[in-house]
């Protein structure tokens, strides 16, 4: 088999390897109007604002509430009537929804009751918003936020 040769490398000293890389730079930063000049070309430092603006302290004051939000979860919310307010600051919400039968592809509505503690003092047939909560009591995972509707008596 064939031997390729070499190629010959071309020695250069170390001090013009230094001075070409310096020349470089500085040829890079002369612009094409200022070359005719001999100006260097000096990068502009980016404009900052000394004071912030008023959108800026909007946002800050709102940051807390934000991150407060972002911190709980989004919380499930639903909407019913209460049932049962027999209990000593609880009470008895019934939600209804509407499910799609699978076989006769009609909608068949679906009941389901939920302990929901009331600071409140909702009655029974008001209709009320609950929200999700931690665990209150063995059975009570739900806090009554607004009455939407007072019953008619």
């Amino acid at each position: 088999m064939f031997r390729r040769k070499k190629k010959e490398e071309t020695s250069v000293p170390p001090s013009a390897e230094a001075a070409v890389t310096s020349e470089a730079p500085a040829a890079a930063e002369v612009s094409i109007g200022a070359a005719s000049a001999g100006e260097a070309v000096v990068p502009e430092p980016a404009v900052v604002a000394a004071e912030p603006s008023a959108e800026a302290s909007a946002v800050e004051a709102v940051a807390p509430v934000a991150e407060s939000l972002a911190r709980r979860g989004n919380r499930v919310q639903k909407v019913g009537i209460i049932t049962s307010d027999k209990m000593q600051k609880t009470v008895v919400v019934r939600v209804d929804r509407l499910v799609l039968h699978r076989t006769y592809r009609r909608y068949v509505r679906r009941t389901t009751k939920f302990k929901a503690h009331d600071e409140l003092g909702a009655a029974v047939g008001d209709r009320v918003r609950i929200v999700e909560t931690r665990p209150l009591s063995a059975q009570k995972r739900w806090r009554v936020v607004e009455i939407l509707q007072k019953a008619a008596k």
